[in-house]
């Protein structure tokens, strides 16, 4: 999909304050980090933590109040088709088909019908929801709407995917789909994706890397590389060291745990009963 390996995200001390007056609040507090291009990296923490403010700064809504958020060298300034946008309810027209949901991006970019609804077509298949373009968005079950969402977003080509807790309103079994469904495009179009979520699991299951922030005002207080092979499927959540990894998780997230280093984690293979933690 992409022509050229893009979309590096750097975040440099980033602070971000809310709200005014005696209300003003820091969400964010010196948030530093850099995703490579192409790496698929989950943001997990507590709820309040300032993680959709995270993802509202590198949309470009929301604007540092000390620190820089560039993309590929470039200052974000506001929003870009180059940094997509999926949120957890869908925001597509309800008036609209599919395949019209799907184009739309290219419609306002002046393409012709024709040009634009092939690409659709060819997006439409991509996420697996060929022989739908017609249909209505009230038509379809939750999970295919996140599909065409996702389509929508993908056809303008973006370096980055920022992606907001898209899943969370969907039933466990179509979530794993979805989330299966999201590495399967992910591989094929070469695109970076950071991705809000509270659910370990989740971020254990999709990320190369784990970016674990602490109760707000938000910090990165760990990063996890997530040595897993790809591809992917259900079976790993059964493993040894997703359930090391789950636990290192938890006490990172727990006010009162006793935080257990990585390094102190078994490798993999080792007796996951060897090693301790304190929840």
């Amino acid at each position: 999909m992409t022509s050229k390996q893009s979309g590096e995200i750097a975040i440099d001390h980033l602070h971000i304050q809310l709200g005014a007056g005696a209300r003003r609040f820091e969400a964010l507090q010196d948030i530093s980090t850099t995703i490579a291009p192409g790496e698929f990296v989950c943001v997990l923490g507590p709820s309040g933590c300032g993680k959709s403010t995270l993802l509202g700064a590198l949309a470009g809504h929301l604007a540092p109040s000390a620190g820089r958020v560039s993309v590929d060298g470039v200052p974000v300034a506001g929003p870009h088709p180059d940094r997509g946008l999926v949120f957890q309810h869908h925001t597509l027209f309800p008036w609209q088909r599919v395949i019209d949901n799907v184009s739309f991006g290219l419609k306002m970019k002046g393409l012709p019908r024709r040009e634009r609804h092939a690409r659709a077509r060819d997006l439409l298949a991509l996420v697996g929801l060929e022989g739908f373009e017609q249909s209505y968005p009230a038509q379809l079950s939750g999970g295919m709407q996140q599909r065409v969402e996702i389509a929508r977003v993908l056809i303008n080509h973006p370096r980055v995917m920022l992606m907001d807790e898209p899943f969370g309103a969907l039933d466990a079994q179509t979530r794993l789909k979805m989330q299966e469904l999201l590495l399967d495009v992910w591989a094929r179009i070469n695109t970076t994706i950071l991705f809000i979520t509270h659910d370990i699991d989740e971020a254990l299951f999709l990320a190369d890397r784990i970016l674990v922030m602490s109760p707000r005002p938000g910090r990165i207080i760990d990063e996890i590389p997530i040595d897993f092979p790809r591809p992917r499927g259900p079976e790993l959540v059964t493993s040894s060291r997703f359930t090391e990894l789950k636990r290192h998780c938890l006490a990172l997230l727990h006010p009162q745990a006793k935080v257990v280093p990585l390094e102190r984690l078994s490798p993999l293979g080792a007796n996951p009963s060897e090693v301790q933690f304190a929840i």
